[in-house]
C-alpha cells in the first residue's frame, strides 16, 4: 500500500508538470496576441487595454505558472531514476528552463512594462522584440514537451554503468508530497500577491538537494584494524616416542 500510495503521489507531480508547463504556454500564446493587436491596432484605447492585460497575465499566471513547471521539473529530475544529467534530452530540457526563467523574469518583465508605458503615451516601445520573444517562449516551451514525449538521444558520460543501482534511485514519498503541496501554496500565494513568490518550492528544492547529495555521498571506507605478528615461540613438542633417546634438555637426540 505504501508502494503503491507513493507511486500516487509521484504522478500527481508529473502531472502537475505537465498542466504548469501547458498553462506557460498558453499564457506565452496570449501575450503574444495580446502585443500584437497593441502594434496592429489603431486604437490607442485598445493598445492601452492589451498591454495593461499582458501585465496582469504575466504576473498573476504566465510567471506564477512558469516557476511550477520549472520546480516541479527539476523535482521530478532530483527525486527519480532519471537525474539531472544522465540523459541527454533531460538535460537539453534542464537548460532551456534555465535560459526561460532568465529572460521571462530579467529580460521580458521589463520589456512588458515598458511596452505598457510606451502604449500610454502612443508610442510602441519594445513591443517587436517582447512578441518575438513570447513566440520564442511558446515554441521552446513546445519543443520541450516533444522532447519529453520523444526521448531522443542517448545517455550521457554520468549514467552509472551498473543501471540497477541507478533503478532503485526514487526519493520517498514525502518528497513527492512536499513537492505538491509546495506548488499548491506558491499558485495560492501568486494568486494573492499579484506577482510569483516562489519561496515554498525553494525550500523544498533545497533541501532535498542537500538530503539527497548526503544520501548519495559513499560511506568512508574503514580502516582494518591492524592485526598483530604471532611472537615466534618454542613449537610445543608432541609427544616423544617410547625408547628414544633425550638430551638434557629434552630435546630428541638423533642416532649417529
Amino acid at each position: 500500500m505504501a508502494t503503491r500510495s507513493g507511486r500516487g503521489w509521484r504522478q500527481l507531480a508529473v502531472w502537475l508538470h505537465v498542466t504548469t508547463s501547458v498553462g506557460w504556454m498558453a499564457q506565452a500564446l496570449a501575450i503574444f496576441v495580446l502585443v500584437t493587436t497593441s502594434l496592429t491596432t489603431p486604437s490607442r484605447d485598445v493598445a492601452v487595454s492589451a498591454t495593461a492585460m499582458a501585465q496582469v497575465l504575466d504576473g498573476r499566471l504566465l510567471a506564477p505558472l512558469a516557476n511550477a513547471s520549472a520546480f516541479t521539473g527539476f523535482m521530478l529530475a532530483a527525486a527519480t531514476p532519471w537525474g539531472f544529467f544522465r540523459h541527454r534530452w533531460v538535460l537539453v530540457k534542464f537548460v532551456i528552463t534555465l535560459v526561460q526563467l532568465y529572460l521571462g523574469i530579467f529580460v521580458l518583465s521589463d520589456a512588458l512594462a515598458e511596452t505598457a508605458s510606451a502604449a500610454a503615451e502612443g508610442r510602441s516601445g519594445p513591443a517587436v522584440p517582447l512578441a518575438v520573444g513570447s513566440a520564442l517562449m511558446a515554441g521552446a516551451v513546445a519543443f520541450q514537451a516533444w522532447v519529453s514525449v520523444a526521448k531522443p538521444w542517448a545517455t550521457t558520460r554520468w549514467m552509472p554503468r551498473d543501471r540497477r543501482r541507478v533503478s532503485h534511485d526514487t526519493a520517498p514519498r514525502w518528497v513527492f508530497v512536499a513537492t505538491v503541496a509546495a506548488v499548491t501554496a506558491d499558485l495560492a500565494v501568486a494568486a494573492l500577491l499579484g506577482h510569483p513568490a516562489p519561496l515554498v518550492s525553494l525550500a523544498v528544492l533545497g533541501t532535498w538537494l542537500v538530503l539527497r547529495r548526503r544520501r548519495g555521498a559513499p560511506a568512508a571506507p574503514t580502516r582494518p584494524a591492524p592485526t598483530r605478528p604471532a611472537l615466534a615461540g618454542p613449537t610445543p613438542a608432541g609427544p616423544t616416542p617410547a625408547g628414544t633417546p633425550t638430551g638434557p634438555t629434552g630435546a630428541t637426540v638423533r642416532a649417529g
